[in-house]
This record gives structure tokens, sequence and C-alpha cells, in this order.
């Protein structure tokens, strides 16, 4: 059978449900974790600790999303999304207290990385992207998936100055604070995402087990391919948005350009994603995630090319902006259109750590190399050679579904 026009996974819920709250959850969830470089400063100079201590705490977050997010995939495909939303939003809370309060590196790391980590596996696009695949037909599929990722983009735009402003008026670790009780507004917003399949508990049929969909994906060299492209994607955009704030302040910019530049990356990213969602119903996904992988590298050449100042650093900012996130939806609609929709969380999931791997090394590379020679320069120059090759490992991905003997299903 084919996956991509296999039978629904039981009723569906409606399409605007699905989008306004997967959208407003995405929105917070990506929000406040994009102003996290906001703390970089403030947290290593009250407590005494370097740079890479704190990347190295972040870089444990991103590591732990992405490997977390695996299983956040396995329980949402199994047992539905709200659950896993509402234990995400918990868990975002408690690791935002605690990294207020943190007095060793330890402690942060345990919960400015860990907590989070896995709070983020349970309230961002995985999980998201799996209600969406299961209730938008396969022809609307890659736009609604752009809408989700818009909707995190606009939240980078609309939390980003908002952090920034709660430093300013309350100190850092209030701000936490106050972050950890906007997280908490995620859990009644996973009530709009309760599908009736999973009603009581159980789950729809499908065609295979959790065992048979992982090794079919892991033979399959497309799959390798994007999970090989999606590395990239961690690495660049972790990196620019933990390390950009201090790499600007030591070129003797002012923090509110730091500020701005990062809200104006979240505003055209929320074109970007819509654009790339769009063009996906109509285009081949892989030459869309090509290009944008190319034009990264070109974008940050002349970035480092050419003289730094406020508006050089806001118009690099917002041309990122329109590649920053505009490599989820294809890279997800490829995954639903290859295996189907009945282990995407799954699936995702898995793309989504090779992702997080990348964001790990991003991130943790960017303050080591820093402590090490007193620039990112080194990272830079790292960036723009995988962004070439990122764009030639998509080309040659298949996008048609894969072909599959029929079997009897399975619980």
């Amino acid at each position: 059978m084919n996956p991509a026009t296999s039978p629904a996974l039981g009723p569906r819920l409606s399409l605007t449900q699905v989008l306004v709250c997967g959208a407003v959850i995405v929105t917070l969830s990506m929000g406040i974790r994009h102003g996290f470089g906001l703390w970089l400063q403030p947290i290593t100079q009250a407590q005494g600790w370097t740079r890479e201590t704190f990347s190295l705490a972040l870089a444990v977050q991103n590591l732990v999303w992405g490997f977390a997010g695996i299983f956040a995939g396995m329980l949402a495909d199994r047992f539905g999304a709200f659950k896993v939303i509402v234990g995400g939003a918990v868990l975002y809370a408690l690791g935002l207290y605690g990294m207020a309060y943190a007095s060793t590196p330890l402690s942060f790391a345990l919960t400015a990385g860990v907590l989070i980590g896995m709070a983020q596996a349970g309230t961002t696009y995985a999980v998201i992207y799996g209600v969406i695949g299961r209730n938008v037909p396969a022809e609307r599929r890659s736009w609604a998936m752009g809408i989700a990722a818009a909707a995190g983009s606009f939240g980078q735009f609309l939390m980003v100055p908002v952090e920034g402003q709660l430093i300013l008026s309350l100190g850092w670790q209030s701000a936490l604070v106050a972050l950890a009780a906007a997280a908490l507004l995620m859990a009644p917003l996973a009530w709009g995402l309760r599908e009736p399949a999973f009603a009581g508990g159980g789950a729809p049929r499908r065609e295979q087990t959790i065992l048979q969909a992982l090794r079919e994906a892991m033979k399959y060299p497309s799959f390798q391919l994007l999970m090989a492209g999606y590395f990239v994607c961690g690495f660049q955009v972790v990196f620019i948005g933990v390390h950009m704030p201090s790499y600007l302040k030591d070129k003797g910019l002012s923090p509110q350009v730091a500020s701005y530049a990062l809200a104006l990356i979240g505003l055209f990213n929320v074109f970007g994603t819509y654009i790339a969602g769009t063009l996906g119903q109509r285009l081949a996904k892989r030459k869309i995630l090509a290009f944008i992988y190319l034009a990264r590298a070109v974008v940050i050449s002349v970035f480092l090319l050419v003289p730094l100042s406020p508006w050089s650093v806001y118009v690099f900012a917002s041309v990122m902006g329109l590649l920053w996130l505009s490599t989820v939806p294809p890279t997800n609609a490829i995954v639903a259109q290859i295996f189907g929709v009945a282990h995407l969380s799954m699936l995702g999931g898995f793309v989504f750590f090779s992702h997080q791997i990348g964001s790990f090394m991003g991130v943790w590379l960017g303050g080591y190399l820093y402590d090490r020679t007193g620039n990112y320069d080194i990272v830079w120059q790292i960036s723009i050679g995988l962004g070439v090759l990122a764009a030639l490992v998509n080309l040659p991905v298949r996008e048609t579904a894969i072909a599959r003997q029929p079997r009897e299903a399975v619980a």
C-alpha cells in the first residue's frame, strides 16, 4: 500500500483546531528557547562561570531534546499528543525555575540542559507534526507544517524582545521564573489536540510495528541523507542563536543590536517557513532544501566579509531568518511522503535527533573554541563548509512513497 495515500488513522480533528492549538504551543516552546542566548553573559558573570560552562549546558539541552524526542514521538504515536504535551509543559516550567536558582555547573546542566531538553521534546515539532500528519490531508500537509513552523518563528520574534525586557526590568533570575509560569500555558492548549482515535488510551491500528517502521527507515538511503542535512541545520542555527549576541558584543555593538537581530530572524522566518511549506506543495522538496543550505553558506560568507555595523547585522539577520527554520516543513513532509503518517512523530524524532547532535556540536564548539582562541572565526568557517555539504547531500533524496508488501495491520 502507498503510505502517502493510506486511510486516515481514525476520525480527524478540524484543521483550524489543529493549527491554532499546535501553533500557539510551538510559539511558546520555541519562543522561550530562542532567547536563551540573552542569558549567557548575565548568568556567567553572576556565577563566575566560563562561556563554555553555559554553552555545554545548552549543548546538553539540545542533545537531550533530540534523544528524548524519539521517545516522545513514540509515545505520541501510541497514546496521542495530549499527554505528551502536558508532561512537556510541566517539565519546561520546572527546568526554567531550576535554571534560575542553579548554583553549580552540574545543577545548571541538569535543569537548563536535561529538564528543558526533555520538555522541548514533548512540546515542539516532532509531536505537533505527528498530529498534523494524522489530521491534515496529504495535499495540504506541507502547507500546514509550514504554518506550524512559522508559528515557532513568530514566537522568536515575539518572545526574544520580551525576554530581553524581562531581564532588564526583573533581573535574570526573576525573568526565568516568569517564563516558567508562561510555559505552563501549553498544558491547557494541549486539550485541543486530543485526537478521538486515541480516546481511552487506545491507538489506531497500523500496518507496521515500531521496530518494523524504524528498521525500514534506517535502511532507506534518502532517510539517511535527510538526517545528514538536518545535522547541519542544527549546527548552524543553534551556534548563531546562542553565540551571536556575545559575538556582537565582543565586536563593540550594544546588546540591543543582538536582541533586534534575533527578533528579525524570528520575524523573517515566519515568511521563510511559510513560503517553504507552500512551495513544497508544488516543487521538489529536496531542491528546496539544497537551495536553503547553499544560501545559508553564501549569506554567512558575505556577513563575515563586509564591515560589521548594526545595519549589516540587521540585513544578515533578515536574510538568515528567511532560511532559519525553512528546512523544517520540507524535511518532515518528505518523511511523511515516503513512509506515511502512522509513525511520523517517531521518525520525525529520529531525523530531529540528528539535528540536535548538530546543535550540540554547534553550541559547544562555539564556547570551546572561543575559550581557546578568543574568537568565533573557526566555527563560522565550519558553518559555511557544512552548508555546502548539506546542499549536496539533499539533492539525491527520493521523495516517492516507499513500496511495501501488504501485511496484516498491528495495534
